[in-house]
């Protein structure tokens, strides 16, 4: 008998945004594979006093990948670094603080997996900006630069951050 349903399919959750990027790490597993993970701190709300809402946030495109870990040295020196981001398949976890003021009490963590970084602004400076794609355009799913972005090409020379 022929099942029609081999194929799986997915209904997809975006988040699109810009946010901080910080606490870039490599997760070691002692099963399965390790991966690259950051904090994103989103920005939400009135542009005049926004809100941040954290992700932890598992990078999985290969791009992202290869930009987060590019931006690393900026992080490690706290500089600013600003991002437009898209992330899929978010959901909370919850777990109980082992230490600090909070031992013992019940916490929520944001998780997503990041899937792309449309620009990456350091320290007010474009340093990345992708180029849309037919699929971008298609599906209108990628974020914009903030108002007081250059609208002019980012060069060679910016890219290589």
């Amino acid at each position: 008998m022929n099942n029609a349903f081999s194929d799986e399919t997915y209904f997809d959750l975006h988040i699109t945004g810009l946010g901080y990027l910080n606490r870039i790490r490599e997760v070691n597993l002692k099963k399965g594979e390790s991966f690259l993970a950051c904090d994103i701190a989103a920005l939400n709300g009135p542009t005049d006093g926004p809100e941040y809402r954290r992700f932890d946030v598992r990078v999985t495109g290969e791009e992202a990948k290869d930009l987060v870990r590019r931006c690393a040295k900026a992080v490690e020196s706290e500089r600013k670094v600003l991002v437009g981001f898209r992330l899929g398949d978010p959901w909370v976890d919850t777990f109980t603080y082992s230490k600090g003021i909070n031992k013992g009490q019940f916490g929520v963590s944001f998780k997503a997996r990041l899937l792309l970084l449309n620009w990456i602004k350091i320290d007010g400076v474009v340093v990345h900006k992708r180029e849309p794609t037919t699929q971008d355009s298609a599906n209108a799913q990628h974020s914009t630069l903030p108002a007081d972005s250059p609208s002019e090409p980012v060069t060679q020379a910016q890219t290589a951050f």
